[in-house]
Formats: structure tokens, sequence, C-alpha cells
């Protein structure tokens, strides 16, 4: 009798003790969660080669080995050297920018009097002065904008050093010992193994449905449209390239926020052919791009309304920076399996009863 509240009391202890521990050590590693997090990520885009490698190789250790260097050659070294040419695009356009404010701001007034001079815009009585003020003022932003966030990424280096060798570190550990660690995992929490696979499955299919969205689509129109502004003479083509390359990622609108406003802006400025171009192409086929390919590429991996995946990618932006347009995704995935499930088991417990 008076050794079960005694026994209780100990398990209260206990428990309290191990959430204390399990607290500690994920703020311990939570410096570390986006070089987990992608680690994570690649080795599940990656895995099949590596079961493929293990399968004929019969080494984990040297299958994990070669697909580490497939890795590097595929995905690494692009990054890096697109990285590269971005950190010294920008640069060049800070120096632009900084320096020929007063060419900008010449241009801005030139569209301003072409549109107060045209009759449909000149019953708009648009005020000259103060679109004129705005603008210096929004170049002055872009101008301090990217001085910011260059001298906080080369301030930054050795922090994405250390990231980038603790995710290289643990793809390997990933890539060799992913079946034990799942294996152990499920050991420890007290989840069944029906439940631990459909959130697995949901956050690698939802994963590699956001990467073949960003890395074809993505590229592919960022490519057209980088190579449409250099052939229509506009400059810094490879930035707004990989801009659209990015936007690729934002359902319904992506790359059209920026040729469609540079074709517009073209057309102010009387470079007839290249706006009517830039449009043209945009609409046509820059836009076809993401109609066509993605159904082919998502298929019925992202099983997520269009508007569900705007505002999860929007806010995973938001929240967690670059990394957010895949993780917002994935949460939402595995809030919507979490539901299912939870449904599921319910209709259960009515059924048994």
């Amino acid at each position: 009798m008076n050794e079960k509240p005694f026994a209780t009391f100990q398990n209260v202890i206990f428990f309290i003790l191990l959430g204390i521990i399990t607290i500690f050590f994920g703020y311990l590693l939570q410096v570390f969660f986006f070089a987990l997090f992608w680690a994570v990520l690649i080795t599940g885009f990656f895995s099949p080669l590596n079961k493929i490698m293990l399968g004929k190789l019969r080494s984990p250790n040297l299958s994990a080995s070669i697909t580490l260097v497939v890795i590097i050659i595929c995905l690494i070294l692009p990054v890096g050297l697109l990285i590269s040419l971005l950190i010294k695009e920008f640069i060049e356009i800070y120096k632009a920018v900084d320096s020929d404010r007063s060419r900008w701001l010449d241009n801005i007034t030139s569209i301003i009097n072409y549109l107060n001079n045209h009759p449909l815009f000149a019953r708009l009585d648009i005020n000259h002065d103060f679109f004129t003020a705005k603008s210096a003022e929004i170049l002055k932003a872009v101008s301090e904008f990217i001085f910011k966030n260059l001298s906080d990424f080369t301030q930054n280096t050795v922090v994405l050093v250390i990231q980038f060798v603790v995710m290289f570190y643990s793809l390997f550990f990933f890539l060799r010992d992913g079946d034990r660690f799942i294996s152990t995992i499920l050991h420890y929490i007290p989840v069944g193994k029906y439940h631990m696979d459909t959130f697995i499955s949901h956050f690698l299919n939802t994963a590699k449905a956001t990467l073949k969205i960003t890395f074809v689509i993505g590229g592919l129109q960022g490519l057209l449209g980088g190579l449409l502004f250099y052939i229509t003479g506009i400059d810094n083509a490879l930035i707004w390239g990989v801009l659209m390359f990015g936007l690729a990622v934002v359902p319904l609108v992506g790359c059209s926020l920026i040729w469609a406003p540079a074709g517009i802006i073209m057309l102010f400025q009387g470079h007839i052919w290249q706006g009517v171009t830039i449009l043209a192409f945009g609409a046509l086929v820059i836009s076809s791009v993401d109609n066509l390919l993605r159904p082919v590429l998502v298929g019925h991996n992202l099983q997520m309304h269009p508007l569900l995946i705007f505002l999860s990618t929007l806010g995973g932006l938001a929240v967690f920076g670059v990394s957010g347009f895949v993780l917002g995704p994935v949460i939402a995935s595995l809030f919507l399996a979490s539901w299912r499930l939870f449904l599921e088991l319910h209709k259960k417990e009515e059924i048994e009863s």
C-alpha cells in the first residue's frame, strides 16, 4: 500500500528529469538544426542511389562515401559556384546603385514624364515630386539592404563553414546508418511503426516534390529568364535569372513577378521590341514550363491544396529563411498527416466500441 505512492513519486521525478535533459539536449543541438535538416533531406533524396551502391559493393562505408562524392559533384559544387557568382554580381549592383543613383533617378523621372505626357495617364495627374522622392528612398533602401546582407554573409562565413562541415559529417552517417537510426527512434519513442512510416513518407514526399519544383522547374525558368534578359539587353541578367529561379517555389505567380514588370518598364522606356519580347516569351514559354512540368514532376507526392502550398511556402520563408521553402510545406504536410491519423484512430475506437 505504501510503496505505490512512493513508486509513483519516483516516476514523476524521473519524467521531470527526462524532460529537462531532453530540453537541454535539444537546446544544445538547435544551432545545427538547419544543417541536420538538410542532411536528412539530402539523404532521403539520394538514398536510392546509396542502396544501389550498397547492393553492388556490399560495403556500407564505401557506398556512403561514393554517394557523398556524387552529392558534392552534382549538388554542392554547382550551388557553391552559383553563390560565388551571385556575391560578385551583388557587389557590382551595390556599387552601381550607390554610385549611379542619379542615373537611376533620371530613368525613373523619364518614365514618370512619359506617363504624364500619355493621354491615358494624363488624367491621373501623377505627382512628379512625390514619386521622385519615393524612388530615391527605395534606391537608398535597396543599396542599404544589399550592403547589410553582404556584410552579414561575410561576417558569418566561419559559421557557414561549420554548418557545412556538420551537414557533411552527418550526411555520411545518415547514408550509412539511416535505417538503424529509424529503428532506434521507433524503439524508444512510443509511436507505432505505421504512424512513423506515415510521417517519414509525408516528410520525404513533400521535400522531394518541393526540391523537384525548385531545381528542375525553377532552374529551367531561371535559365530561360536570364537568357531572355541578356538578349534584350537588361543589366545583371544573372541576378534576375537567379531571382526567377528562387521565385519558382511560389505557386501561381512565381517568376512572373520579375519578367512582367521588366517587360512593362521596357515598354515605358520606349524599348518596344524588347518589352514585347519579354512579355510574350514570359507568358508563352516561361509560364508554360511551370504549367506543363509541375504536374509531371510532382504527381501525387504533394497532396495539398495550392492555397496551402502557397501560404506554407511564404510562411516558411518568413519564419525559417531560405530553408523555409522546403520546411514550410513539410510542416504543413505533417500537420495534415497528423490530423488524418487522429481521425483514423478516432474512427477505429468508435468501431471497436
